[in-house]
């Protein structure tokens, strides 16, 4: 690497590499990686995978790249030898901003996995210019800004790939641009990402307002755009099917190319719909098969459902996409009678509206269209495939018992370890070897030391670097004060009622009073939250204004800042959860039993150390299964209860208030004198409102025991020696959280290649 390095620094700029900017020597790295990549052989194989989602949330790739392509420890020596910092230059990159929360990084995760396994697959999405929108605070309130990545030189490449895209009033013709996906050890897939070169970023007005209507310039602007009104949900509809338009015509095209008959189109691809968005890639193959290639509609629609499987992440009713088939008419008229059809063919073999694909409301359910014509439904944890057998989907579940199964998600090791992670990767190697990065189960080995003074000594000391290092972050990036003496309790996630960030701020009113009646903690705490509200979601917004005020009040109370730290991280993002991650102590899970389908920064928090509090919801239901009892705490009402709450009307948060002095008091502290002279008194009021009449995740059910948890987890953080064995055991068993090994399961289970 070090030749190579000094003769692109040399080509590139005319310097030796100790005279070069961080600027000049990523453009090299990235230049070197781009071409090994392009050289790398592509993983083959009869049948190929194509993976469509709305989201990719890949993150910063040089260090990830060099990872995956063994070049990662060689570069770090050499730029150190030349008197550089990988991690500096890596500050160079900006994030590629193709994704929001969970679904897009578990994306990401996916198709690292599907490269390191040698697996032959693709993911396939749109390439979005500004992302969701660039996080500000300002007034204690979120700000949205635009959020451009896309510079000359970046992991995109414009391919010579493209196609005619057509809707009711207008075609548009499509590029498709590349980034590669190198496996670990292995080949290189890609990712496409479809555009439009008439998109036009300079339409975009103040924050991220811009005409929804000028489908040529916005179609690729923005990640779901704001859909709280009818252009932005047509938008929404246009973007979907462009997406799955050019999915569907690059999936066909490049069967024909490997000589596959498209009557056996399954035996040769399977196409993943990751979420509702993809959803119309069925319709969409359905119209090209009967329209272009001469199929009668009974085989097409016999050929699409063998093809495509569908991976539900959600259990929120709202979460699963529904469009009125007036909306459909106006962007996509030609699909319509498909749907139609398909309709019609469902109510033809079963005889109950729960199940057919168009409503009384004439809405079509585009999770009804997957479940009825593909030939796998999995859910993304075993708690949350079984409510969707038992209740959310039992009328399909009951038809289709055959195409139900679960598919726990996983996190790929490589960068929520090694990347993120160096010192305790480079001791967990020392300890156990290397093996453990191509076969996660080998963490077990690590339990062997569970008792090792030694070891356990060394991994606090770990922990500690990494609570200085984000220290030093956080001062640079937002200029934060946090002290790394005091417990990390870290919350970091999209901003959403079911995620119960609100219920966290209550626990946070607890403290703050607590330590002004002179009942101080044994150690500083320092609780730290990190999430972007959609933009036209209020409660969420005024649950960051809630935070944010909270976090002002503690910063200038000389009584309580001492103890007690709150911070917001702004614009929360992949290199900011890299930076979290490694030095959290608590890692928060806390979502109302039922809501979160999986989760995933669980699992990188378990990996990295992290003891897990939360309740018994998504995979923190298999956590505790694997780390026992004494490494974990749970809280809260189970998923049965508050299922059966929902179903009987039975839960009634104004009750709980009247009822309960503690209660009371900490709900009414949101609309305090304390907080209105710093805060909106109308978010606050709104908040104070939604919360005492509505509460519709019952975060007042949970609070009381969730408190005495988190207390109680506090004080055992006090045995220092006790604490870092529940550490050591959360990262032995985080080995069954691998994406290999979901990736693994897909293949064996549903996708065959």
């Amino acid at each position: 690497m070090e030749k190579e390095l000094t003769i692109k620094v040399k080509e590139l700029f005319g310097k030796e590499i100790a005279q070069a900017s961080n600027e000049e020597i990523y453009a090299a790295l990235l230049s070197i990686v781009k071409e090994k990549m392009q050289e790398a052989k592509h993983n083959e194989g009869k049948r190929k995978l194509y993976y469509i989602s709305a989201e990719f949330l890949i993150g910063k790739l040089l260090s990830n790249n060099l990872i995956n392509l063994g070049l990662f420890e060689e570069t770090r020596e050499v730029l150190k030898k030349n008197g550089k910092d990988l991690t500096e230059i890596e500050e160079v990159e900006l994030e590629p901003s193709l994704g929001n929360g969970g679904l897009g990084r578990l994306a990401a995760c996916f198709l690292d996995s599907i490269a390191s396994l040698g697996l032959n697959g693709d993911g396939v999405g749109l390439n979005y210019h500004d992302g969701l929108f660039l996080q500000k605070f300002q007034d204690n309130k979120q700000q949205e800004e635009k959020n451009p990545w896309i510079t000359d030189k970046s992991w995109l490449t414009r391919t010579n790939v493209s196609f005619e895209v057509p809707f009711k009033d207008f075609t548009l013709k499509s590029t498709m641009y590349d980034i590669d996906v190198p496996g670990y050890h292995s080949g290189c897939n890609k990712l496409h990402l479809f555009d439009l070169d008439s998109v036009d970023e300079s339409i975009i007005e103040e924050g991220i307002r811009f005409n929804k209507k000028d489908i040529h310039k916005n179609l690729t602007l923005f990640l779901y755009p704001d859909d709280s009104d009818e252009d932005g949900q047509l938008l929404r509809i246009y973007q979907q099917y462009f997406m799955v338009s050019n999915a569907a015509q690059l999936i066909l095209k490049e069967a024909e190319e490997r000589g596959a008959n498209l009557y056996e189109l399954h035996k040769h691809v399977c196409i993943q719909i990751n979420d509702t968005h993809p959803t119309m890639v069925i319709p969409e193959l359905i119209r090209i098969l009967t329209e272009e290639k001469n199929f009668n509609m009974d085989t097409a629609v016999d050929v699409v459902s063998k093809t495509c499987a569908y991976t539900n992440h959600t259990i929120l009713a709202e979460a699963l996409e529904k469009w009125p088939v007036s909306y459909l008419e106006k962007v996509v008229p030609h699909l319509v009678p498909i749907i139609r059809d398909l309709d019609r063919r469902v109510r033809r073999d079963f005889h109950d509206e729960k199940v057919y694909i168009i409503d009384e409301m004439n809405r079509v359910h585009m999770a009804h269209i997957d479940i009825h014509f593909g030939y796998a439904v999995n859910g993304v944890a075993a708690l949350h495939t079984q409510i969707l057998e038992q209740s959310e989907l039992k009328p399909f579940y009951d038809i289709y018992p055959e195409k139900f199964q679960n598919k726990t998600n996983g996190i790929t090791f490589r960068r929520w370890l090694v990347h993120c992670n160096h010192k305790l990767a480079d001791y967990i190697t020392e300890l156990i070897g290397p093996g453990y990065l191509e076969n996660a189960q080998e963490l077990e080995k690590l339990l062997a030391y569970k008792d090792d003074e030694t070891v356990l000594g060394k991994l606090k000391e770990i922990k500690k670097e990494a609570k200085a290092e984000l220290k030093r972050y956080l001062n640079m990036t937002q200029g934060a004060e946090i002290d790394e003496n005091s417990v990390f309790d870290i919350q970091i996630k999209r901003l959403h009622e079911y995620k119960r960030q609100q219920m966290n701020a209550l626990y946070a009113i607890y403290k703050y009073k607590e330590i002004k009646k002179g009942n101080l903690p044994k150690r500083p705490i320092t609780m730290i939250f990190g999430a972007k509200a959609a933009p036209a979601y209020t409660i969420a917004k005024d649950i960051i204004h809630l935070i944010l005020c909270l976090q002002q009040l503690i910063e200038n109370d000389p009584e309580v800042s001492p103890y007690f730290k709150i911070v917001m991280v702004e614009n929360y993002n992949v290199t900011k959860a890299e930076k979290l991650i490694p030095a959290c102590d608590i890692s928060e899970q806390i979502s109302l039993a039922s809501k979160e389908a999986s989760g995933t920064g669980n699992m990188k928090f378990m990996l990295n150390g992290a003891v897990t509090l939360g309740t018994e919801d998504g995979a923190n239901v298999e956590i505790h299964e694997l780390v026992g009892d004494d490494n974990i705490y749970i809280f809260g009402e189970k998923s049965e209860k508050v299922i059966e709450l929902y179903e009987t009307g039975a839960y009634c948060a104004a009750d709980i208030y009247d009822n309960d002095p503690q209660v009371e008091e900490l709900v009414d502290f949101i609309i305090s004198k304390d907080l209105i002279r710093i805060g909106d008194p109308v978010n606050l009021a709104r908040l104070y409102k939604e919360i005492v009449g509505k509460d519709w995740f019952m975060a007042l059910l949970d609070v009381k025991d969730y408190i005495k948890t988190k207390e109680q987890m506090l004080e055992d953080y006090e045995d220092e020696q006790a604490w870092a064995k529940k550490m050591l055991v959360n990262i032995a068993k985080a080995g069954f959280f691998s994406s290999d090994r979901t990736i693994a399961e897909y293949n064996r289970d549903i996708w065959h290649l």
